[in-house]
């Protein structure tokens, strides 16, 4: 009955997604925080239609056999990019859930390297592991103790599994340095 509820909650947030967008003054002291580095973002991917979850028969090594990002979607990441580079924003290291959607937006922002991570993998599909994979992001998280900055490009629910905030496509939550890497320290919405 939980996974029911859970399934019905990702739709919900998918359906109704980001309640509450950064305001100008939230934005500024985000871009602040990563210029200085030692942070942890959080991305969802951009734009993947299909609803939520991936079809019957899915296999994470198979792009065919996924949601995939829409051209607005590799557009977005682009733009994203861009403007991150604008921003002066660098990230010492860029992870990334193995899903193409995920790793496809990773590649479209073209800020460096990138690195697939299971633990970020899709809670949603991944529903009897999400206990396991949230523990996990959790402690990956948690190590990072570098100066400069970790970009992790995820699904929305596995970021609302660790933080609470239920993120827009695309969007990036910021995660406070120090002790309480959970805790949100604001969220950019870039398109």
């Amino acid at each position: 009955m939980s996974c029911i509820r859970f399934a019905i909650f990702a739709l919900l947030l998918g359906l109704f997604g980001s309640a509450e967008i950064a305001t100008a003054d939230e934005a500024a002291n985000v871009w602040k925080a990563l210029r200085a580095g030692g942070h942890v973002a959080l991305m969802r991917h951009t734009d993947a239609p299909g609803g939520f979850g991936d079809p019957p028969g899915f296999r994470v090594e198979d792009c065919a056999t996924q949601r995939n990002l829409s051209a607005k979607g590799r557009a977005d990441a682009e733009k994203i990019g861009a403007r991150l580079k604008r921003e002066g924003i660098a990230f010492e290291t860029i992870l990334s859930s193995p899903w193409c959607r995920c790793v496809d937006t990773a590649k479209l922002l073209d800020l460096g390297t990138i690195e697939t991570e299971a633990t970020f993998g899709n809670v949603v599909v991944l529903r009897d592991q999400r206990e396991a994979l949230t523990a996990g992001a959790r402690a990956r998280i948690a190590k990072w103790t570098s100066r400069g900055n970790l970009l992790i490009v995820t699904h929305g629910a596995n970021i609302f599994a660790l933080t609470g905030v239920s993120p827009a496509s695309g969007e990036i939550v910021v995660l406070k340095s120090g002790s309480d890497r959970t805790e949100p320290a604001g969220r950019l919405l870039l398109d």
